[in-house]
């Protein structure tokens, strides 16, 4: 099923971390730390008593008008894939059309409580806790089970009471939301701030501008500087400016009621008249204004002021520079304020429900110690001063033609056997990753979570990193580093393996069993045991979204698919250089189609068939009896669209859970005695270059390889666990293997030239392959892809001196990739004089020229056209 969200055995889904600046003000890729002063806005678009369903016809109305779609409704077609794509299938047509009429009303609900996806996703701005600019901070949290509310830790001396929200008191709104606001408290002796404009802020730095200068004397500055003569006036009241403007209409003796008033001058008339009193008035400062009259109806209201007054308002400053000698920067803070809760603080939120006392995790808490020494797990306070703030260095790259994706874990990065961290991972393997030619990095197991034998597949804590491996900042700069060197950074988020922990994570979350999840079987995975969302309730829609904003058949959940759309068309229309990935175990259709064309609207989708069909050769088939067609088969996947296809030869499932990697299989020591050992390592290294090479330049503009395996790393990956004596001996990458001149070297330096490819000649995006060629009896395979010739000899005993393979074109082909070369660890048989080639006329495979070939057994090799030869 696809990405994370379906039943399926590994189906996480990717993002790619937008622009740095796309969701805080503090430029945070993750919004670690990110806070604004959105009181008003969410009291203002929050607080309701009805519901959707309960209004009136009227204002439902008014809702459908204002709700944005990305396209017309006439351009929607929720089965349009299926003709794209050859399917025909009533059964599947009928899901599709009921799945688009679920999502409208998804959609209806959704911006019944969110003004758009913009808002819906923002969650972060609000939720958990951030610093409000008037000396405190606010803390929010969605628990509608809860009947009382409070923050415990080590601010409060772990205190339920001291720090709460009661209903009628700040607290609980119609939907669950409990706001709690912690006071900064005045040290002794100091005084309030006289004026609220006069703040003492505890993050901006405005230190410089403090210069004790006297509040009346900076405001007659003002006054006397900055404002014209009349331009300002002081109001005792809010209709002050309203109760001016009637007395310069009617005057002061104006009528009361509407029979007193009698007719009113047109607007062009009141106009000529206030311009003509303004011409007259020599004394008058004020900006002059005119109408543009071009004879068309409305003109009298197009008002534009002259140049010249314009021009005089423009070269004056704001009043900025005097408001700053006022603000107080954080030194001054801290003489005058002791923090609500500083930086590094440790605690939990507090709740009492009908089941009793509850300490939680904060639900959306950006920094979590999960596993504290045995105590309890505990959120701790994120909020460094402004002098230890990670600053960025470098701005995201721009999204290349075509992904050459390196999957690693942070965990298992380092050749030590411990938990490696985030700045070993940047300074030790980021530099590898730059020099074995990939562009992009895909990290899992990043958010939270409490089982570190689970891989980071039961995440606890949805928006933080995970602490074992480093603070927010550590991942700021690690990401920061991977920008530096051009390589982009995607994060694996993992909505349906939601952790079963109750002390750490989402379940029972307000002690109620329906709050984040669904109750019942329908609520847990019996394969996982972990927790399904509610994809259906429009507060876990705002959590996920949220969430995802900060960094088959007709029997699917629908809920979990319309919330793949919603979340794919946030994301896109937000973020339109974002890209999204989905794993996909089914083939399921439409993956990346287009959302009003009936598809998902994810820009790749991995074929994890491909590694499968490796696996399956490698331990159950002979080497002679691989089918080359059926090989064919699965990596040119005729289904589904291969230029949106994302492949990789080796799955880290396959090595992570219980099994073996490729090389551990074919490069087994233990097998010396029956076959030799150089007879072992050059099938080995052969068989694992040539089924790279063909599953790299197969695929369509993306590829995927985990982390070691582009040296052939020889061990499985193994987390300490129980039945292990919790040992870290295979949770580690040895790359202490590279440092000698060997099979893995040379199986290294075959990976790079491989990936020179599309780094040098824009393999991947270049057009589909086209297989030509396809012999189960030589066991020969052969493709075109633009001006690359591509072939194959998977015969375990026979070389061929002069195999003939038809090309389109006529001309003269050059070997650029062997991989029989020695320096890769081959036999080197093709001689140099047979590295560039000329077609003859001979026909063959359907083309009028032809090539004759030497074929090394267990061999590949990648001819370019090089001159083309006009006949």
């Amino acid at each position: 099923m696809p990405s994370s969200l379906v039943l399926a055995p590994a189906t996480p889904t990717h993002f790619l971390l937008p622009p740095k600046d796309w969701c805080s003000p503090l430029s945070d890729p993750l919004c670690l730390n990110g806070s604004v002063p959105v009181t008003q806005r969410w009291r203002g678009k929050w607080k309701c008593s009805s519901s959707a369903q309960e209004r009136p016809a009227k204002s439902q109305q008014k809702l459908a008008r204002r709700i944005p779609s990305r396209k017309a409704e006439s351009d929607v077609d929720p089965v349009g894939f299926l003709s794209k794509l050859g399917i025909s299938d009533r059964a599947f047509s009928q899901f599709l059309r009921d799945r688009h009429k679920a999502l409208k009303d998804r959609r209806f609900e959704l911006y019944s409580r969110f003004i758009d996806l913009k808002e819906a996703s923002a969650g972060y701005e609000i939720l958990g806790m951030h610093r409000h600019r008037e000396h405190r901070v606010d803390y929010m949290e969605w628990a509608p089970g809860a009947r009382y509310c409070s923050l415990v830790g080590d601010f409060n001396e772990w205190s339920p009471t001291e720090n709460s929200a009661r209903e009628g008191h700040l607290g609980h709104d119609d939907f669950g939301y409990w706001s709690i606001i912690l006071e900064d408290k005045l040290r002794d002796g100091q005084e309030p701030d006289e004026y609220y404009f006069q703040e003492y802020n505890y993050v901006d730095d405005y230190d410089k501008g403090d210069n004790a200068v006297n509040v009346e004397e900076l405001l007659q500055r003002v006054n006397d500087e900055y404002w014209e003569p009349g331009e300002l006036w002081s109001r005792n009241s809010r209709l002050e400016m309203v109760a001016k403007l009637y007395e310069q209409m009617f005057g002061p003796n104006g009528p009361q009621t509407e029979e007193e008033l009698g007719e009113i001058p047109d607007a062009e008339t009141r106009y000529n008249e206030w311009k003509a009193s303004r011409n007259n008035d020599s004394t008058n400062k004020l900006p002059s204004f005119d109408i543009i009259d071009n004879g068309k109806d409305g003109d009298i209201y197009s008002v534009a002021a002259d140049p010249i007054s314009s021009e005089k308002f423009r070269a004056k400053k704001p009043p900025l520079p005097y408001w700053i000698e006022m603000r107080k920067g954080r030194k001054a803070w801290l003489k005058k304020y002791m923090p609500a809760i500083s930086h590094k603080s440790r605690y939990r939120v507090y709740f009492n429900t009908p089941e009793g006392d509850l300490e939680r995790i904060p639900s959306w808490a950006t920094y979590v110690l999960p596993e504290a020494e045995g105590k309890q797990s505990y959120a701790v306070h994120w909020e460094p001063p402004p002098e230890d703030i990670y600053k960025w260095s470098y701005k995201r790259p721009k999204v290349p033609n075509s992904l050459r994706i390196y999957e690693c874990h942070v965990g298992i990065s380092g050749l030590e056997p411990k938990v490696s961290s985030f700045d070993e991972f940047t300074t030790k393997v980021l530099p590898h990753i730059k020099d074995a030619g990939y562009n992009a990095i895909q990290l899992i197991g990043i958010l939270e979570h409490r089982d570190y034998s689970s891989v980071g597949y039961k995440v606890t804590n949805f928006f933080a990193v995970s602490s074992r491996f480093g603070t927010p900042d550590d991942f700021k700069k690690l990401v920061d580093e991977a920008h530096g060197l051009g390589i982009l950074v995607f994060i694996d988020i993992v909505h349906s393996y939601a952790s079963a922990d109750e002390l750490v994570g989402l379940s029972l979350f307000d002690g109620s069993n329906d709050c984040y999840f669904h109750s019942g079987k329908r609520g847990h995975h019996k394969y996982w045991g972990t927790r399904m969302f509610k994809y259906g309730d429009v507060d876990v829609l705002h959590f996920l979204l949220s969430n995802l904003k900060w960094y088959c058949n007709q029997y699917v959940d629908k809920d979990a698919l319309i919330y793949l759309i919603l979340a794919n068309e946030m994301l896109h229309e937000l973020h339109p250089d974002i890209i999204t990935i989905a794993e996909d175990v089914t083939l399921y259709p439409g993956l990346c189609e287009s959302t009003t064309q009936g598809g998902l609207g994810f820009d790749y989708w991995v074929n994890l068939s491909i590694p499968e069909m490796w696996l399956w050769h490698l331990e159950n088939v002979p080497d002679q009896e691989w089918s080359m067609s059926k090989i064919v088969e699965v990596l040119v996947n005729k289904q589904k669209s291969n230029f949106n296809m994302l492949s990789y030869a080796e799955n880290h499932n396959q090595s992570i859970s219980g099994g073996r990697s490729f090389a551990d299989i074919l490069l087994n020591k233990e097998k010396e005695n029956n076959d030799g050992l150089d007879d072992i390592l050059f099938r080995g290294s052969s068989l694992l270059k040539m089924i790279k090479l063909i599953t790299f330049t197969t695929c369509g503009r993306a590829y995927l390889n985990f982390m070691g395996n582009e040296f052939a790393h020889p061990n499985r990956v193994e987390f300490p666990m129980a039945s292990n004596n919790f040992s870290f001996a295979f949770a580690n990458r040895r790359w202490d293997l590279l440092m000698d001149k060997g099979v893995h070297n040379n199986l290294f330096n075959f990976h790079k030239d491989m990936m020179s490819l599309d780094k040098n000649e824009s393999m991947l995006s270049r057009g589909p392959p086209s297989v030509h060629h396809c012999n189960d009896s030589t066991m020969v395979i052969s493709y075109i892809r633009g001006a690359f010739l591509f072939i194959f000899n998977f015969h375990p005993e026979n070389s061929y001196e002069m195999y003939r393979v038809g090309v389109d074109e006529a001309g003269e082909y050059q070997i650029i990739l062997n991989s029989d070369d020695i320096r890769y660890g081959g036999r080197g048989e093709i001689k140099s004089g047979q590295c560039v080639l000329r077609t003859s006329a001979k026909r063959a495979d359907g083309y009028r020229n032809s090539l004759g070939l030497a074929l090394p057994r267990r061999s590949a090799q990648v001819y370019k056209l090089v001159r083309i030869l006009r006949i």
